[in-house]
Parts: C-alpha cells; structure tokens; sequence
C-alpha cells in the first residue's frame, strides 16, 4: 500500500470527521423522507425512516465525542436533500447503507485498527452494526411497499443506535446495553 504521508491518526481523524459528516446527512434525509412516506401513506416506511434518522443522530454524537477526544471539533456541511417517491427514498437509502455496510465502514475499521485507536474503532463497528440491520429491514420494506400502510414502531439502542423491528434479547447485541435502553419509535 502506498504512504500517503498522513499520519495514522491524522487518518483516523479524517474518517471520524467524514463518518460525523455522513451520518448527520443521513439523519437530516432520513427525517425528510420519513414526512414524505407519511404524506404517501407508507407509515411503516415512515416509522423505520425516523427510527434510523435517530440511530444517524446516535452515530454522528458517538464520533463527535472521539473527534472531541483527539483533540478535533467535529464538523457537519448538511447537504440539499433531494427527496423522491418513496420507492425512490428506500431505494437511495439502501444504496447509502449498503455503502457503509460493505465499503466505507470496514475500511475506516481497518485504518482505525492499525492506528491503534480503540475509541474509533468501537464506534465505527457500533455504526456498522447499525447499518447491516438498516441496509435490511430498508430491503425488506421496499420488497413489501404495498404492505407498508400501517404504523408501527421500531426500536433504537439510545448508546450505539442499533435498529431493530421487535426486541428479541435481554441485552444489545452490539454494545451490550439492557434492553430497556432501546427507544421506541413510531
């Protein structure tokens, strides 16, 4: 691999800020998208909208505080959100989570690792975690949209943002949190 003359924790600090950058993006379009599903009559889809845009919320405080302990002030530019058809907004959320399910997230993991930055690498497995399970219930919503009329509720781990659609442990599976640490999300 070439040098790229930045230091590890420089790069570190880099990708925290780009992850910060990314889900605070993500919590503003997640939270238009979800007034767009209710206005289309999809408010399940609308549910798991603002339950993500919650757990994007989490994320971005979890970096921001590792920001913070290196020293750094975190630093957010919230884009334009382009909102579409429903359809079109799960299909746009599911490629951003995809992303840093498979790319973004097990490289700054990666990075993080071998810097020896054990802050930022729990936070980014904890975003990680996160967004496999989005990337799903995300999928599986859009191969069921017609189905998705009725509210429902979501659960939010409110320590490291893990989503799920029914609670089905004691504890979190991603950070270990009791159960009743996970908000409800309707």
């Amino acid at each position: 691999m070439a040098s790229t003359g930045i230091k590890p924790s420089e790069k570190t600090l880099e990708n925290l800020q780009a992850a910060f950058n990314g889900e605070s993006n993500a919590n503003a379009k997640y939270t238009e998208f979800a007034t767009k599903a209710d206005e289309d009559g999809y408010h399940k889809v609308a549910s798991m909208f603002r339950a993500a845009a919650k757990a994007e919320k989490i994320h971005a405080e979890a970096h921001a505080r590792v920001i913070k302990r290196m020293g750094a002030g975190p630093v957010a530019n919230i884009e334009t959100v382009h909102v579409g058809s429903t359809r079109e907004n799960l299909e746009a959320a599911i490629a951003g989570e995809s992303y840093e399910r498979d790319v973004m997230y097990p490289a700054f993991i990666a990075e993080a690792d071998a810097a020896g930055n054990a802050a930022a690498v729990r936070t980014f497995n904890a975003a990680l975690e996160a967004e496999k399970e989005h990337a799903r219930l995300y999928t599986e919503l859009l191969n069921n949209l017609a189905h998705a009329t009725v509210k429902t509720s979501y659960y939010v781990c409110a320590i490291c943002g893990f989503t799920v659609d029914k609670i089905t442990f004691e504890r979190c599976p991603v950070c270990n949190a009791p159960g009743e640490k996970f908000e409800e999300v309707s």
